[in-house]
């Protein structure tokens, strides 16, 4: 009956769902403007980190254009308090990954960190809801209280390359590097751009004994 009041909407069109739709409607999510690059080694986001840091695989799994449903949907999960678009994104990335290519078989899906001050005002990491989208749909276990964020940084969204470089390098510690030896971990964020973030985060955990990292987004913005 609640329903029938206040219809449950599609995050990324705004129209009513229908029954067994959930947080995105059947057509937009059809249309959802999927790389496959986690099918290939070389592509557009392994390319990023070439002579950054050595990772065993990277992807992305939608392109962001601005002003287009991607944006919105990214939009609704960092500002809106819409997690459910992170954890259902993170359930279709998931299905993508264990379907096949590089990154099927995962030991452990660790998201980008927040400083806590930050994550406070948002009310939660948006990277942690796609992890548990991710974690849920390959069957493996998520960690976010291993790898964290030590510095509160200042924005990133204006910042060049090299001056994002700059503001995340140094600025992440392992508490428990013991429990990642031997592991194959998928690092996640929500739209990879320069990629310094989710480098930063990397070199981080390089050091741990036989340790294999692979990186993922929902998003690719596009240079």
């Amino acid at each position: 009956m609640l329903g029938l009041v206040f219809p449950n909407l599609c995050s990324a069109c705004g129209q009513p769902l229908v029954r067994n739709e959930e947080v995105i409607c059947v057509s937009c999510n059809h249309r959802l403007p999927r790389t496959d690059f986690h099918l290939f080694e070389d592509n557009p986001v392994s390319r990023i980190f070439w002579g950054r840091v050595n990772l065993h695989a990277a992807t992305s799994f939608l392109y962001f254009n601005k002003g287009g449903k991607v944006q919105h949907l990214i939009h609704q999960l960092k500002y809106k308090g819409n997690k459910e678009v992170g954890i259902y994104l993170g359930r279709l990335l998931g299905r993508d990954l264990k379907s096949g290519g590089l990154l099927k078989e995962v030991d452990v899906v660790i998201p980008v960190p927040l400083h806590p001050k930050k994550q406070h005002q948002r009310g939660y990491n948006q990277s942690q809801q796609i992890a548990i989208g991710i974690a849920g749909a390959m069957n493996i276990p998520y960690s976010f209280n291993n790898l964290i964020r030590n510095t509160f940084t200042e924005s990133q969204t204006k910042k060049s390359r090299y001056s994002r470089w700059q503001n995340v390098s140094g600025k992440f510690t392992v508490l428990y590097p013991h429990k990642l030896e031997g592991m194959h971990v998928l690092l996640i964020d929500d739209v990879l751009t320069t990629g310094a973030t989710l480098e930063a985060c990397a070199q981080e955990l390089a050091g741990i004994s036989g340790i294999k990292i692979s990186v993922a987004t929902l998003a690719y913005a596009q240079g």
